[in-house]
Parts: C-alpha cells; structure tokens; sequence
C-alpha cells in the first residue's frame, strides 16, 4: 500500500502528482522571525488544511508534497496539515539543486574537498524505509532536478544517488526538467544507464513543452509525462497546456500522463501578493474548476481524465 505522512493507504484516490505544502527558508526564519510573511506553524497549518479541504471538495483525494531538502521541506509542519485534513499527502525525498550540493555534501564524497563514501542514497534510503527525521514518516517517492544548466556535477551526483536509492526501495522517481531544452530526455539516458527501469520515472514538468515529439519521444522511452504547472502561464499560457494534453491523449498518451499545479499552500521565498497578481490560476483548484472542463470541450474522455488522474498514479505507487 503507498505510503502517506499518515501511514500506509489502500488507494490514493484521484491524486495531484506535483504540489508542495509548505517551501520554507530556514536561515531566515530562524534569523529574522518577524518578517511580515513570517513563519507560525499552527496558523500556516491551518491556513494549508483549508486549501486542501477545499481541494477535497472539488474531488481530489491526494497530494504529492515534491517539497524535498533544498526546498525547505519540515515534515513535521505538514504532519500536522495532515492531522487536520481528510487529502492524504504523499512525502518524497532527494535533493533539489541544479548545480551546487548543500556544503554537508559538497565537502563529504567522491571528487570533494575531504573525499569519503558518497552518503547522499544513504539519507534517501532511510527516509523511505525507516522515515523522515524522527518523524516516522515514509517517504514514497524520490525527487531529482536538472535545469537550463543541464547535468551538472552536482545534479549528476543527485541523480546517481536518486537511482540508487530507487533500485534498493523500489521507489519510483520524479524530475525537474527544462523543456526548453528537452532535458528530460539527458534525464532519461543517465537513468536508464544507471540500471533504472524508464517506466518507474515521471519527468516533471514536461507540460511546459508545446513540442509533440520531443514529449513523445520522452513517452517512447517508457516514462510518465508530468504535466504539471498548470496556473504558471508565463512559462506555458493556459490554452497552450490545455492544447498539449488534449493532443497527447488524442495520439493515445493519457496512460502516460498526471496532472499538477506545482503550487504551494505557503511558500515564504515569493512574495504572495506578486504571485496572485501575476498567476492568479496558481493555485490547488485550478485543476479541478478550470483544466477538467476545458479539455473536456476538446474532447478529452471521462475515461482519459480518471487515468491520468487516478489510474496512472495508482500504478506508479504500486
């Protein structure tokens, strides 16, 4: 059964495969409290609840939370989200960077200043089978990124510790990629060469692409599209998302596709009101008011809709 930040789940429901709870900044909570944006975990919590309950109401089930270290991820903040909502969130681990490694690692391991075993799928390990901190909470799925940099030394070294990690959970494995400059296909070929089985990896944020073939070619080598920034319309404007999925699922790709927002319930590192101003579909309803319908008029089936939405997540968990 999957596991989520409460425990183990018979079924995830129809389920959002890229969404945070909480993006925090340490340092600067820990610095400078009293900024206006400041951090009070019970307030944020409850603030995060409603959101969810309110995507509860509009039919979701579950979250994916992609937040991992290099995103500010405090578990023990959304464990209490999740005492207060009935949404089922789902942890991940890994690291996110395009480039540099947090110091802990850049100074620890193959190629660092003191050398040493590389201890990156060490941590991965623990969190998904014994769980995050003391929490207890199971990590379930494995986060990587590589950005308009490309493969970096320090994505690299992510990305090797990411596959190792998987080939000894069985996790499966999700990216941050750069569509622009179809990166999730350099993604692809170091995972594959890495032993990982392409069928167990969604490359995030593939719907930022309008380029058919190269997402074909991504669903060619067997792994899940994640179409998943719905509401950030400065990289992809809304009818350009809605486009592309509807064009993939005509060729017959909704076995090969989830949806997302990639959206925060608070995120200390932007400024909300800028953001509202700026995408004000940026949010964990948009999905469900506004996308549902609108590839629904371009003839995308019931059918199509509940396995991109229920089917393909369930089987990416199993």
């Amino acid at each position: 059964m999957p596991e989520t930040v409460k425990g183990p789940v018979a079924d995830l429901g129809a389920t959002l495969m890229h969404e945070h709870v909480f993006g925090l900044s340490p340092e600067i909570l820990w610095n400078w409290p009293d900024l206006p944006e400041g951090w009070d975990e019970e307030r944020r919590a409850r603030e995060a609840a409603a959101k969810l309950d309110a995507l509860k109401g509009a039919g979701v089930d579950t979250i994916v939370d992609l937040t991992v270290v290099g995103l500010g991820r405090y578990v023990p903040a959304v464990q209490r989200v999740a005492e207060l909502t009935s949404v089922n969130i789902v942890a991940a681990t890994g690291l996110y960077t395009y480039d540099a490694l947090p110091p802990y690692f850049a100074n620890r391991g193959p190629g660092s200043l003191f050398g040493g075993p590389d201890r990156l799928a060490e941590f991965f390990v623990r969190d998904l089978t014994e769980g995050i901190g003391r929490t207890g909470v199971k990590a379930a799925m494995l986060k990587c990124a590589s950005d308009h940099l490309g493969l970096t030394k320090g994505c690299e070294r992510v990305f090797r510790a990411v596959a190792e990690a998987h080939l000894a959970t069985g996790a499966p494995i999700t990216t941050h990629s750069h569509s622009a400059s179809r990166g999730g296909l350099d993604q692809q070929k170091l995972l594959a060469s890495l032993g990982v089985d392409l069928s167990r990896v969604v490359i995030g944020h593939a719907g930022d692409s309008t380029d058919v073939a190269y997402l074909e070619e991504l669903v060619a080598n067997g792994s899940y599209l994640g179409m998943d920034r719905f509401g950030i319309d400065s990289i992809s404007p809304f009818e350009r998302r809605v486009a592309v999925v509807a064009e993939m699922c005509e060729r017959g790709h909704a076995g090969r596709m989830v949806l997302g927002h990639d959206s925060y319930c608070f995120n200390d590192r932007f400024d909300a009101d800028v953001v509202r101003r700026r995408h004000p579909d940026y949010h964990l309803l948009h999905i469900s008011r506004d996308v549902l319908p609108a590839l629904r008029g371009r003839g995308v089936t019931e059918d199509q809709i509940h396995q991109m939405l229920v089917g393909n997540p369930r089987r990416i968990f199993a």
